[in-house]
This record gives structure tokens, sequence and C-alpha cells, in this order.
């Protein structure tokens, strides 16, 4: 059995935007960041589990620091920078497209008694979904806030949203609409 709490996860937000399909990415990225800033603000005042979850790039030395860095550093800082983890925020690293994939994610949201998940960050209709996927099958409710979520391809990324409503019985909705304690 689940927990009651909800969780935010916060997904590849760190991200240097020098790799394929960057431009249509950051593009969306711009029009998301002001609603998962909005995510992360409400969940820390609230006391709720926060968890950043990003991927490696392949550098299995990197820590949420580097990648931060590394983030800061890129094309597009000012879309990085407002959504930065704190060092006190739980940190995860991954190496594909699900949250859960070879993680220790569902461990820690267990642990946090999390039973209900919030989704935001990129790109909805690649690690967005699958994590959405993945969550569903572990038994976790799956929120995802349609304007808290960035996409390359906006006729996938609708499908990926209403795959996720319908077949994963997510709740997409608009941001402010999110529901967090």
């Amino acid at each position: 059995m689940r927990g009651e709490r909800t969780a935010l996860l916060v997904v590849d937000m760190l991200n240097t935007y020098e790799h394929d399909d960057a431009d249509q990415l950051a593009a969306g990225v711009k029009d998301a960041v002001p609603q998962i800033a909005s995510l992360i603000e409400r969940a820390r005042a609230d006391d709720v589990p926060l968890v950043y979850v990003n991927d490696n790039y392949g550098d299995w030395n990197s820590s949420s620091q580097e990648l931060a860095e590394r983030a800061m550093a890129g094309r597009h800082p000012e879309l990085v920078e407002p959504l930065l983890p704190r060092d006190d925020d739980a940190f995860v690293i991954k190496a594909r497209h699900s949250v859960f994939f070879s993680t220790p994610l569902e461990y820690l949201l267990q642990s946090m008694g999390a039973g209900r998940l919030v989704l935001a960050g990129q790109a909805t209709e690649q690690c967005i979904l699958y994590s959405a996927l993945d969550g569903y099958v572990r038994h976790f409710e799956v929120v995802v806030p349609r304007d808290g979520v960035a996409h390359i391809d906006p006729q996938l990324a609708e499908a990926a949203l209403a795959m996720m409503e319908r077949n994963m019985h997510a709740q997409v909705r608009p941001a402010a609409e999110v529901r967090l304690a």
C-alpha cells in the first residue's frame, strides 16, 4: 500500500541545451519554468516532499551540484537558475527516460510516505510520459501539470498527455489547480 503524501518530482531541468532538439525544447521550457518554479515554492512552503530527478548524461561521477554548474554554463542558464535545487533537496540521478529505471526513487518515495506523484519538467512526450507509466504500474497516483511540462513536438506532447490521462488515469490539469498538500 502506498502512502498518502504527495511528492513533487522535478524531471531533467538541469540541462545544458546543447543537444539535438534543444532549440525546440527550450522554447517550451521557457513557458513552463514559471509554473514549475511556483510548484517548487509551494512544495517547500507546505513541507511537501520534493525530489529532483535528472539525467546524468553518461557521467556516473556527477553530483547535483556538478550537473547544476554545467547547466548554468550551458546555452540557457535563464531556464535553469529559477529551478536550481537546494543543498537539502532530494536528488536522484537517472540514466534513461523513466525516473524509476534503475534508480532508488521508488524506495525514496516509499520512505517519504508518498502515494501521489506530481511530475513536472521535460520532455512531455519522452521522460514525463515514461515516468508516468512507470509510476502508474507501481500503483502511484499520477498528476501532470499541463503547463508545468515542456515538449519538443507539440503534437506528440498532446498525444502523450491524452495517453497519460486515458491509459494511466493521470490527472492532467493546470499547475495552479494541482493540489500538493
